[in-house]
């Protein structure tokens, strides 16, 4: 068996944990949005330097996912999501004569929004190292919209040492 070794080790003597909720507004009924500079910022205010972060929706027709921020693949995987799970198809959540379960005024016929949900994760974890967010080239993080327009919220948790 092989011994892994470790880039970069530290002795944690100020391990930092923090909470934080942000605010997205969204336009579009499936709509990509950047948080990635949100993100960041937050990640340098608090002043750690090796850890992570997790980022969660707290809504289940949302998702968080790590993608590029190109127009045209934007565009493709909204047209991806329209094709699989179009809104014309039909959902039984939708039925408010026979749906007798988290009914609230005013729904939305959202079936379709849930259903897309399935295949987005509703939170990611990033490492952070010498006080960066560890992505790629391309990366960025996107809260992804799938039934808006609407007012979003993003738990966003920072645990690592300074």
């Amino acid at each position: 068996m092989s011994e892994m070794l470790l880039e970069r080790t530290l002795e944690i003597s100020t391990f930092t944990a923090a909470h934080t909720t942000l605010d997205v507004v969204t336009v579009d009924d499936i709509e990509f949005v950047d948080i990635t500079d949100r993100i960041r910022e937050l990640v340098r205010s608090s002043r750690i330097r090796c850890g992570f972060v997790s980022i969660q929706t707290r809504h289940t027709t949302t998702g968080i996912v790590i993608n590029e921020n190109e127009p045209l693949l934007i565009s493709d995987m909204k047209c991806l999501l329209e094709r699989l799970i179009p809104a014309s198809a039909g959902y039984q959540h939708d039925n408010f004569t026979i749906r007798t379960v988290n009914l609230t005024p005013g729904e939305r016929s959202n079936g379709h929004s849930h259903c897309r949900s399935l295949f987005i994760p509703s939170s990611e974890n990033i490492n952070v190292d010498e006080g960066e967010l560890q992505l790629g080239r391309w990366q960025r993080i996107f809260l992804v919209e799938l039934d808006g327009p609407r007012e979003r919220l993003i738990s966003v948790s920072l645990l690592g040492n300074r």
